[in-house]
């Protein structure tokens, strides 16, 4: 995930993150917020082969955005715990 490429400079402070395992993919939904200026906010969602690249999408975002670790937040839902990693 590489967003706002030509977009005016957002700086966003909160990161909430969803990623839920769908048919064989994983899903990675995101919200993107700054708390001192509501109008900044912005959405998408992205498709990731394993919970590894998608946990990738998010770490990116929040290097992007320099979203410190406290203000990040994930919820992940799986069917099976151990599918889509590796061992």
């Amino acid at each position: 995930m590489n967003v706002f490429n030509s977009a005016p400079k957002f700086n966003f402070t909160r990161l909430h993150a969803r990623i839920v395992q769908e048919e064989g993919a994983f899903t990675v939904r995101v919200r993107l917020l700054n708390h001192l200026k509501q109008e900044e906010s912005a959405w998408g969602q992205e498709i990731a082969a394993t919970i590894d690249m998608a946990s990738s999408m998010i770490e990116r975002l929040a290097r992007q955005f320099c979203i410190s670790k406290n203000c990040i937040s994930i919820r992940i839902v799986m069917d099976e715990f151990k599918e889509g990693t590796f061992h």
